[in-house]
């Protein structure tokens, strides 16, 4: 007979159970490309128990991208103490891991999955997004060795994530780049971005003033 009460461990343990799953389908195939069936039916639950756990879609995607935020700084951490790698071989690394984020098992949202997610947030939601968000890339700079100050956080967010977005897009959103050279485009995109991060490490006041 199927099982029709769950402890509140076994209800915490399928949730976590539906994170996961959502983050493994998400980081392979895409927000736009996974459904709430995919997810519940791996997970082994039914249609109608998922959404006691999840109203929308959209609820599963934002704890899912909040769930891999400590496991993407745990990463990092691994990759900078490497002593294999150089500071710049190890940011590089875990800014390219980002950018390929589907061979990672890292979700990164594509310019139209934000499009769609983030019109069907309330107001809340989205603040709590940004926040969470700004945390995390400041949590980054300081594992970079970074002083992590609101302007700072705010460049990093964009430079790094305008590699990551560009990088999904081609060649489907932004038809009139060149799809034959998005790695090389990447690559440049990333060198640069560490240069920035570099000087911000050797220097720490270059961006206090407004100035380069």
């Amino acid at each position: 007979m199927p099982k029709v009460a769950y402890s509140d461990e076994d209800k915490q343990s399928i949730r976590v159970q539906l994170v996961k799953a959502g983050l493994e389908l998400m980081a392979k195939q895409g927000i736009q490309h996974t459904t709430v069936e995919q997810v519940y039916k791996k997970v082994g639950i039914s249609r109608t128990f998922f959404y006691s756990f999840f109203s929308t879609k959209e609820d599963l995607v934002l704890e899912t991208l909040y769930w891999q935020q400590p496991k993407i700084i745990e990463y990092l951490q691994k990759l900078m103490s490497d002593p294999a790698l150089s500071w710049r071989d190890a940011v590089k690394k875990f800014l390219h891991d980002c950018c390929y984020g589907e061979k990672n098992g890292i979700a990164v949202l594509t310019i139209e999955e934000q499009q769609l997610i983030f019109k069907r947030l309330s107001k809340e939601s989205y603040q709590m997004f940004r926040q969470k968000q700004h945390q995390l890339f400041g949590n980054i700079l300081e594992c970079f060795g970074i002083k992590a100050d609101a302007k700072r956080i705010n460049l990093f967010t964009n430079l790094s994530l305008t590699a990551m977005v560009i990088r999904r897009a081609l060649p489907d959103t932004l038809p009139l780049f060149v799809p034959d050279i998005a790695d090389e485009t990447v690559d440049f995109q990333l060198d640069a971005i560490v240069d920035v991060l570099e000087k911000l490490k050797t220097a720490p006041k270059i961006f206090n003033d407004g100035n380069r």
